[in-house]
């Protein structure tokens, strides 16, 4: 479950412009699944950059045109994140983060995540692409994401029969994992292994999530 990563980029935005632009939706309108079906991107470097700055513009302005209330489909479904265009607008922040890690990867300069964005992406990421409720088929667990900096943020993940969410009563974890707010989200997108950060506990929890694949 941990392993889901950001989609493809080239027409993440129009794509979602036109997702955000239809409203209230049960399935991506035609627009958007055209979108992302036919759309492609132009080769030349210079026409390319134009091109993801239209792209990013256009999901910019259909964003205002909604404002943050407005319903629209989305496929993270009965998770936390509210189906409507500002849940659109975080995760697309997020997904936009890890898209440039990976694009100063290739370069060779990777850099951290900016530490608001990372530090909002704990959460997002729990609340977006990990909460569930489909029931956990294991032992129920608790698992910490603890961030060194944000004065020592911590996130809770709760799993059990009710499925899984970013929330839990106090008390020890089962399994503890420790690094900066951008080590973690990078981990969470399997970007980064799990020697980048400090594991406590039994690890063998972070396994079992990787490999979950929740009906819902």
């Amino acid at each position: 479950m941990l392993r889901r990563g950001a989609p493809d980029r080239r027409r993440g935005d129009r794509f979602w412009a036109a997702v955000v632009a239809a409203g209230p939706a049960d399935a991506p309108s035609a627009e958007a699944a055209a979108t992302r079906a036919t759309v492609e991107a132009p080769r030349e470097r210079d026409a390319l950059v134009a091109w993801l700055a239209d792209s990013t513009w256009a999901l910019i302005d259909a964003l205002r045109e909604a404002g943050p209330e407005r319903g629209c489909w989305t496929w993270w479904g009965a998770s936390r994140t509210p189906r409507h265009s500002g849940g659109v607008a975080r995760h697309r922040v997020q997904e936009t983060a890890v898209h440039t890690h990976d694009a100063q990867l290739a370069l060779g300069t990777p850099q951290p995540l900016p530490e608001a964005t990372a530090l909002d992406g704990v959460d997002e990421f729990l609340s977006t692409c990990v909460a569930t409720t489909s029931p956990w088929p294991h032992k129920p667990a608790v698992l910490d994401f603890h961030a060194t900096e944000g004065e020592g943020r911590t996130w809770r993940l709760t799993l059990d029969a009710d499925g899984a969410r970013p929330e839990g009563a106090p008390g020890s974890a089962d399994v503890s994992v420790h690094g900066t707010a951008s080590d973690l989200v990078l981990f969470l997108y399997n970007r980064v292994p799990a020697t980048s950060l400090r594991l406590d506990g039994d690890r063998g929890i972070l396994d079992l999530l990787r490999a979950w694949e929740p009906e819902e």
